[in-house]
């Protein structure tokens, strides 16, 4: 799960790992169109949801709820409570993926987890110290693994491969869709209804996750043995010795890490570093700047991936989409207002969404082994799982040291380490 960044990217709680079950997964009969037409509008109904949920409280209630609890430290707690639980569900979500293959259904996996996500957030919502808000917040990462982890597996379970783009197209734009509306939400409740607030996401998960079941049957797969430790490492050892691979999996690595230390601390940043106009609240300015967000990284990427297609070229407007996010990240520091937030939301999303059209695309060309193609993406969302870990210390710690221009200059370096990793890359042009 994404679990407090503003712009959704593949985070560390929502990316499974590379976890391949031993036996493949069945796709959906060609045939069976009913039941394929029934599953895409909801495909892009429970990512929505979800990303709704993640957004919404990552972005907005959990910082919120952590600055009242102790407002002196609120940004060495939340780098605390976010990373723990980065920790957690970086873990957990392999162990629920592993189960859900070995039992060889996904629908009660997913409906078992949006329902007890409501208990959970329940509990987070009651939660009145910063331990009792990390083990809440822990515990909402455990159960939305559970959904997600089965939920990722339904596409390549059920849809025929010539139709997998179609389902990736309606998953996809349920993020976008899901990140702002959940923003926009959760800022309804701040900041006296907080625990109100976890409550009716929690409701919304839990009627997805029902909605989604009763509309979307299954036939029970082969149940899948396991993939042992050993042979998790050994596959990452091995998949690592591809050269062009390596130097894309850095490349997203340190663009992930300066994405994340910026975009994890948006609501303390608007309350202590940005001149917002008289009247707007952090909180209604972070409601206003998610669907710009939004928008502006659906745009591109649409035409980011469009764009490389046409021109037969991926490397360059990766580095390129690299070092924009670097300049966006100059501007705040330059101009620490509201014209540059916005200024910087709509540079930021513009990069970030071509550069993760493009870059995917990247990925499939450079993967070491087309038999393991499933492995070797499962490889790469460490990439997008680390940062998440890491980010919230480093820029909690980089907050306290040097301040909010600190943090928005070390990122921007950051990332233009991560634009110069695609260099190296012989492969492909």
């Amino acid at each position: 799960m994404n679990a407090s960044g503003v712009r959704p990217a593949p985070p560390a709680e929502s990316e499974p790992q590379a976890t391949a079950p031993a036996a493949g997964p069945t796709p959906a009969p060609a045939a069976d169109r009913g039941a394929l037409w029934r599953l895409m509008p909801m495909l892009t109904v429970a990512n929505a949801t979800m990303y709704m949920l993640y957004m919404g409280i990552g972005a907005v209630l959990l910082p919120v709820q952590v600055e009242l609890l102790d407002p002196a430290n609120k940004v060495a707690n939340f780098g605390l409570v976010s990373g723990v639980a980065a920790i957690f569900a970086t873990l957990f979500n392999p162990l629920a993926g592993l189960l859900s293959d070995r039992s060889g259904r996904r629908n009660p996996w997913i409906l078992c987890g949006g329902l007890a996500a409501l208990g959970a957030l329940a509990l987070l919502g009651a939660a009145r110290t910063v331990l009792l808000v990390t083990i809440g917040w822990c515990l909402v990462q455990a159960t939305m693994n559970i959904y997600q982890a089965a939920l990722t597996a339904v596409v390549p379970d059920r849809v025929p491969v010539e139709r997998r783009g179609l389902a990736s197209a309606m998953v996809g734009i349920g993020t976008p869709i899901g990140s702002a509306v959940g923003i926009s939400t959760a800022a309804l409740f701040v900041p006296s209804d907080i625990a109100l607030g976890y409550l009716v996401f929690g409701a919304v998960i839990a009627g997805a996750a029902v909605l989604f079941t009763a509309v979307v049957r299954e036939r029970k797969r082969p149940a899948g043995e396991p993939v042992s430790l050993r042979k998790q490492l050994a596959a990452f050892a091995d998949t690592m010795k591809s050269a062009d691979f390596r130097w894309v999996f850095i490349g997203r690595f340190l663009m992930m890490l300066g994405f994340f230390s910026v975009s994890l601390f948006q609501m303390y940043i608007l309350q202590d570093h940005i001149a917002l106009p008289e009247g707007l609240d952090p909180e209604e300015a972070v409601a206003f700047i998610a669907p710009i967000d939004a928008g502006v990284t659906l745009l591109a990427t649409v035409l980011g991936g469009l764009l490389s297609d046409r021109m037969g070229r991926r490397k360059p407007l990766v580095a390129l989409s690299c070092a924009l996010c670097g300049i966006a990240m100059l501007v705040p520091v330059v101009k620490p207002d509201w014209t540059g937030m916005l200024v910087f939301t709509v540079v930021m999303g513009l990069a970030f969404g071509c550069y993760m059209a493009v870059d995917t695309a990247l990925v499939t060309l450079v993967l070491p082994s087309a038999d393991d193609a499933a492995r070797d993406m499962g490889v790469l969302n460490i990439a997008n799982a680390g940062p998440q870990i890491l980010a919230p210390f480093l820029a909690s710690m980089l907050v306290g040291a040097i301040g909010y221009d600190g943090l928005y200059l070390t990122a921007a370096l950051i990332t233009l380490a991560g634009a110069a990793a695609v260099i190296p890359i012989k492969s492909v042009r």
